[in-house]
Order: structure tokens, then C-alpha cells, then sequence
């Protein structure tokens, strides 16, 4: 094989590798993502924007990304390593979580913490002591599970009924609303297993805290 050919060969070999990563970003990084987002709009509307939730035309949640809420009336969600990304910024622009400790940026997950350590002792414990005092009539034995501990995301937007509940006469006596008006708005904002079969039953706090919002007069129309 000459020089000829071989340069030749050489260049028709490169050709063709360009053509086809080209042809592959095309498809792969464009046209499929295009695609799908188009069809996902037609078919999923909701969905594809993010399953935002609206209150008095404006956005306050997602249904399927927890929050942080402080307020006395509204039902608290799960632990959180990332306090659900909700801070606050001091006259200096630094920005806090709600907790005090510094925001450090839009992040998941968990701490990973082995039983052994004692930092999961000491937040355990601090949320325990924490939830008694805003929930007096519940001895430390009854809390469920999952109000104490975190999901691997950080963002749960759910609990389970039991944690609902046991929140309810707490909730009763800061926002004014009926045991009985509370015990509907928690069963609204449940949803059942898959098929029946699959999961669990969950409740949505997001939800949930927005029809006790809606309820006490604090916002008017709701829009998921």
C-alpha cells in the first residue's frame, strides 16, 4: 500500500467517524430530548412542568419536592440533611437554613450516618425533643418512624397516614381549625397503594398544608 492509499484510508476512516458522532449528537442530543419533551408536554402537561402548585396564581411548591415549614399550623414533613433547600437571608444577603446552620446551595440526599455515630444520636434526639414539645400530648414512644428519620433524597414530599395523624391535635389548636375539618383535609391528600398492591399509602404534606392555608383564610384559590 502506497503512501497515497494510505493517507486516503486514513482520512476516509476519519470522515466517516466524524459523521457519525455527529449524527449521534444530533439524534442523542437533540432531536430525541426534543421528542420526547414534545410529547411529554401533549400527553403529561402537568408532569412535564414540574408538577408545580399554585396559590393565588402564583408558585409555591411542587408536588412531588417537600418543604421545610416552621409555622405551628402546618403539618412538618421528614427529617431533612438538606432542610428541603428553603433558607433565608440575613440584612448582609448570607444565606441561613432554618435551623440556623448556613445554606450551602441546592443539593440532595442524606448523611449517611452509621447507627454507631453519635451525630445521629443527636439529631434523633433533638427532633424528638422538638416534635414532644409542639405535639404535648404525645408520648415519645408513639412517633412514628418516618417523622424521624430521612429519606435518601432529603426531599420527601410525603409521610405516612400515622404521621399525619398523630399531628392533628396539635395542629387543632394553632390554626383554629376542627379535629373533624383536619382528619378530612389529611384523607384528600392521601393516596393509596398502587393498583392496591404495590407501596404504601402516603400522605402529601405540601398539600395538605395548603388546604389548612386555605381553610384558616390565608390563601384563596389552589391550583395542582
Amino acid at each position: 500500500m502506497n503512501e497515497t492509499t494510505t493517507k486516503n484510508a486514513f482520512f476516509h476512516g476519519l470522515r466517516q467517524s466524524l459523521v457519525i458522532t455527529f449524527l449521534l449528537l444530533l439524534l442523542c442530543g437533540f432531536v430525541f430530548p426534543i421528542l420526547l419533551s414534545g410529547i411529554s408536554a401533549v400527553l403529561f402537561p402537568s408532569q412535564a412542568g414540574g408538577s408545580l402548585v399554585y396559590a393565588d396564581g402564583r408558585a409555591v411548591g411542587a408536588a412531588n419536592i417537600g418543604q421545610d415549614f416552621t409555622e405551628p399550623y402546618f403539618m412538618k414533613g421528614r427529617p431533612s440533611a438538606y432542610n428541603y433547600n428553603t433558607y433565608y437571608e440575613d440584612e448582609q444577603g448570607s444565606r441561613y437554613c432554618s435551623d440556623g446552620s448556613e445554606f450551602a446551595g441546592l443539593g440532595s440526599g442524606s448523611n449517611n450516618y452509621a447507627p454507631s455515630n453519635p451525630a445521629l444520636t443527636e439529631r434523633v434526639e433533638a427532633d424528638i425533643q422538638a416534635f414532644l414539645e409542639a405535639n404535648p400530648d404525645v408520648k415519645r414512644e408513639d412517633i412514628p418512624a418516618d417523622l424521624m428519620t430521612a429519606s435518601g433524597s432529603g426531599l420527601d414530599p410525603h409521610i405516612t397516614p400515622a404521621s399525619a395523624r398523630i399531628q392533628i391535635p396539635a395542629l387543632a389548636a394553632a390554626s383554629g381549625l376542627s379535629q373533624e375539618q383536619l382528619e378530612q383535609i389529611v384523607a384528600d391528600n392521601t393516596k393509596g397503594k398502587l393498583l392496591g398492591i404495590f407501596g404504601e399509602e402516603t400522605v402529601n404534606v405540601l398539600g395538605v398544608n395548603l388546604d389548612i392555608a386555605q381553610a384558616m383564610g390565608l390563601v384563596g384559590d389552589v391550583s395542582r
